[in-house]
C-alpha cells in the first residue's frame, strides 16, 4: 500500500553521526526540475550510470537541502549550505551513498513500481524464478515400408 502523507512539511535526515540535514518533501515538481538541471542534462550520453547517479544526487540535493547541522569549514566553524558546499558534501562517500539510499531511492522506487519493474533483493535474478521446464522428448514410432 501506498502511504500518502499529506503534511509536506520538510524533514531532517541523518547522513552520518552529527550530520544531518534538513530536505524538502520528495515531490514530483522537484524530480522534474532535478531532471532539467542544466548540470544533469550536460552529462555526455556515454557516462556511466554512476556518473549519472552523482550528478543527479548533487543536483537534487541542491533544490532540496534547507539547512544543516554538523557541517563546517576546515577550521570548524559551522558553515551554511550553498551550491558548492552541498556538492563538497556529497562528494564524501559515505554522506553520498546515505542521501541515496534515504532520499532519492524514494522516488526511485516509486517510478519502477510504476513500471511494473520491482527491485530484486539480491542481485539481478535473485527474485526470479524458474519458469522454465526441460522438453520431453517426443516418442519414436518404427515405421515399416
Amino acid at each position: 500500500m501506498l502511504t500518502l502523507d499529506l503534511s509536506n512539511e520538510p524533514r531532517w535526515l541523518e547522513l552520518a553521526p552529527g550530520v544531518r540535514v534538513q530536505l524538502r518533501p520528495l515531490t514530483t515538481a522537484l524530480m522534474v526540475a532535478t531532471r532539467s538541471d542544466p548540470e544533469v542534462e550536460a552529462v555526455p550520453e556515454g557516462a556511466s550510470d554512476e556518473e549519472r547517479a552523482v550528478a543527479f544526487a548533487k543536483a537534487l540535493a541542491r533544490r532540496a537541502v534547507l539547512v544543516w547541522d554538523g557541517v563546517g569549514d576546515v577550521d570548524g566553524n559551522p558553515i551554511d549550505p550553498s551550491p558548492e558546499s552541498i556538492d563538497a558534501l556529497l562528494d564524501i562517500w559515505p554522506i553520498f551513498e546515505a542521501f541515496q539510499l534515504t532520499y532519492v531511492s524514494k522516488g526511485l522506487l516509486l517510478e519502477q513500481e510504476k513500471n511494473a519493474s520491482a527491485l530484486s533483493p539480491n542481485g539481478p535474478s535473485a527474485g526470479a524464478s524458474d519458469t522454465a521446464r526441460a522438453a520431453s522428448k517426443p516418442a519414436r514410432t518404427a515405421r515399416r515400408g
